[in-house]
């Protein structure tokens, strides 16, 4: 600012009350300075201002992984809903390492954000809950805000947004949607035991098996992760030791693509000889062959819902505190009545 003053020939005061914009300063003295901005590529300290009040925090996403198709269009509403409300959006992966989280919500703090958006399936026990419960606490005394997507909820009374959506229903709704068919023995693949989504989507399929009155086979139930390869391993598993099924109940498409694999390298063809239906609808779900029977889950709506909370709640002190959006069931050709 002073190399600034210098060439503009006016006092350091007169830069800062030109660029602040809060000081009456004559047309001809404005020119001068912003030449001088212009010719020496000054670039006005954001931290500085940020503590002042005077520039508008940045909204964080901490995400575990950048490289999944859902989670990167979660990051795509976040960056958008930024984008119009003159927001810088910052993206931060973990790798799923809580040490990592640590750092990132200490470092959001000092960065003063706006907003710190955390996505991301977790297991919510006591330590879970204590951890979110202190982040909370702290981004508040800082004049931020948390918001948790896709994640359990808090206690009554800590400074959190939750935006989450239909596990539990679109599973029963897909569930429903094979067992309407005919299928009653269906392959269940579902996630890692207690992680909250896998949690969730087990209880829909539970819930739609007890409505149909069809009883629950726990040779039928498969947990794992939600990889393809894992998918592939657990229907290869599965077909080789003789287990009976019709149809499949893959609780992510990256599963559903791996069941694919393993069901065309036994000669078995969807949904010809076994239906299949995933989860997640991501892009390449309408382009398999056959187009895949999934749940849609609105990933951008999700990220977009998270930063417009935060905001306006920052900007009005009130407004929702948790939020689920539904899921839709979307019919493709990758399920069959099965044959009787």
């Amino acid at each position: 600012m002073r190399d600034v003053a210098a060439q503009a020939g006016v006092s350091v005061a007169t830069v800062s009350r030109t660029l602040a914009g809060n000081y009456p300063v004559s047309a001809e003295t404005r020119a001068r300075v912003m030449a001088a901005v212009q010719s020496l590529h000054y670039v006005v300290n954001v931290h500085a201002k940020a503590l002042s009040g005077a520039v508008a925090g940045p909204v964080a996403l901490v995400i575990q992984d950048i490289t999944g198709p859902s989670l990167a269009h979660v990051a795509a509403g976040v960056e958008q809903e930024a984008t119009s409300r003159n927001r810088l959006s910052l993206v931060c992966s973990t790798h799923g390492d809580p040490a990592r989280e640590d750092d990132l919500i200490k470092l959001m703090r000092e960065q003063h954000a706006a907003a710190v958006v955390l996505v991301g399936g977790v297991v919510p026990d006591d330590a879970y809950h204590r951890r979110m419960s202190e982040y909370a606490k702290a981004l508040d005394a800082a004049g931020s805000r948390l918001v948790l997507v896709g994640r359990p909820g808090l206690p009554a009374g800590i400074p959190a947004t939750v935006v989450d959506y239909d596990n539990r229903g679109g599973a029963f709704q897909a569930s429903s949607h094979l067992l309407a068919a005919g299928h009653r023995r269906i392959l269940f693949l579902g996630g890692e035991a207690g992680l909250s989504s896998a949690e969730q989507r087990h209880d829909g399929h539970l819930t739609a098996l007890r409505a149909h009155s069809v009883p629950h086979e726990a040779e039928l139930d498969v947990p794992g992760s939600y990889s393809r390869a894992s998918g592939y391993r657990r229907v290869r598993d599965a077909l080789q030791a003789g287990l009976d099924f019709t149809a499949i109940f893959a609780c992510t498409d990256a599963l559903a693509l791996g069941a694919l694999a393993a069901l065309r390298e036994a000669g078995l063809r969807v949904p010809r000889d076994v239906s299949l239906i995933g989860f997640d609808d991501v892009p390449y779900a309408a382009d398999l062959t056959p187009s895949l029977t999934t749940v849609r889950v609105p990933y951008e709506e999700l990220g977009q819902t998270a930063v417009r909370l935060a905001l306006d709640r920052e900007e009005s002190m009130k407004g929702d505190d948790h939020v689920v959006l539904s899921t839709q069931l979307v019919i493709r050709e990758s399920v069959q009545p099965k044959k009787h």
